[in-house]
């Protein structure tokens, strides 16, 4: 709790991903209580998954929406429809993944959201990531060419339209 009102303090949101219906009350009633004393923390979120999947996560929309709308038709399904009852909904999606310990691949880790995210895998194990293994890999962002699901010829396109004179 103490750490909680420090959090609250420094005007910073709490928030729990993941199926915490596997731990027991004690932790879950924490997690209720500290997600509910900064609700209202708006300079930063700090998000911890526990027991987190990004299928789990993907799957428990699904339930969520069709709960709210049982009788809904298959083919009004959309992205739209099912992003807010993503366990993230409340953030945007990141631009950055970073991945350490040499593995290359997500880990089953907010496999929706990551669709257009950069992802950065780097050799470092985590507790010798430090501020200038975070500079590289801000570094190696800053180079990339973020294009959300477009060829870099179609970038080039968007930033240099046709002339009015030449589209008649």
């Amino acid at each position: 709790r103490k750490e909680v009102t420090r959090l609250a303090e420094n005007n910073i949101r709490l928030k729990m991903i993941g199926d915490l219906s596997r731990f027991g009350s004690a932790i879950t009633d924490m997690v209720e209580f500290s997600e509910e004393k900064t609700k209202d923390c708006n300079r930063l979120t700090l998000t911890i998954a526990a027991n987190y999947g990004g299928r789990w996560d993907i799957l428990q929309a699904m339930q969520k929406a069709f709960a709210q709308n049982p009788q809904l038709d298959p083919e009004s399904i959309s992205e739209e429809w099912l992003t807010p009852h993503l366990s993230m909904a409340y953030a945007p999606e990141p631009d950055l993944f970073i991945r350490t310990g040499g593995e290359q691949r997500v880990s089953n880790f907010l496999l929706w959201q990551l669709a257009y995210t950069e992802l950065y895998f780097t050799d470092i194990l985590w507790p010798d990531f430090d501020a200038a293994e975070l500079q590289k890999a801000f570094l190696w962002y800053a180079q990339r060419e973020r294009r959300f699901g477009r060829t870099s010829a179609q970038l080039v396109n968007e930033s240099n339209p046709m002339p009015l004179s030449d589209a008649v």
